[in-house]
């Protein structure tokens, strides 16, 4: 499966995002004490990454399903899937911080990592890049390639 072309630029938006978070920390920090919070950024951010794929695979799927109830909980057990995966993620952010010293991963690095998504969210939205292939668009409609 193809991705959509609102999944491949917000996927770039995640990477420009973390770029942008590690280099202020790189400027914060001024060190190598920059390296463990541009681990922190980048490992949230490349899961944001896969959670977009997996955002647009199961909008895929969910759309040629017939039964509604059965898309629904397709749906539902997606969305557990994908804030179970960041959850695991945040966990062992949190052990390898916490059992090494000096800290190789920094967690507030891990958090600027987990508000890429968002922030892409919102430069997306406010620069008008909509869903042309057939996805949702952010009028809430549905876009038709032929339309």
């Amino acid at each position: 499966m193809e991705l959509t072309k609102l999944s491949k630029r917000m996927i770039q938006m995640v990477g420009v995002t973390a770029l942008v978070f590690m280099l202020a920390g790189a400027v914060f920090y001024r060190s190598l004490a920059a390296v463990p919070f541009a681990l922190g950024v980048f490992f949230p951010a490349a899961l944001n990454a896969l959670k977009i794929i997996l955002l647009d695979r199961t909008v895929k799927k969910v759309i040629e399903m017939d039964d509604p109830n059965r898309g629904k909980n397709y749906v539902r057990l997606q969305y557990l899937l994908r804030y179970f995966l960041t959850g695991v993620l945040l966990l062992i952010i949190g052990l390898i911080h916490t059992r090494t010293d000096p800290p190789v991963i920094s967690v507030w690095g891990a958090v600027a990592g987990i508000f890429t998504m968002q922030v892409s969210v919102i430069i997306c939205r406010s620069m008008k890049i909509e869903a042309d292939d057939g996805a949702v668009g952010s009028d809430g409609d549905v876009k038709d390639k032929n339309e």
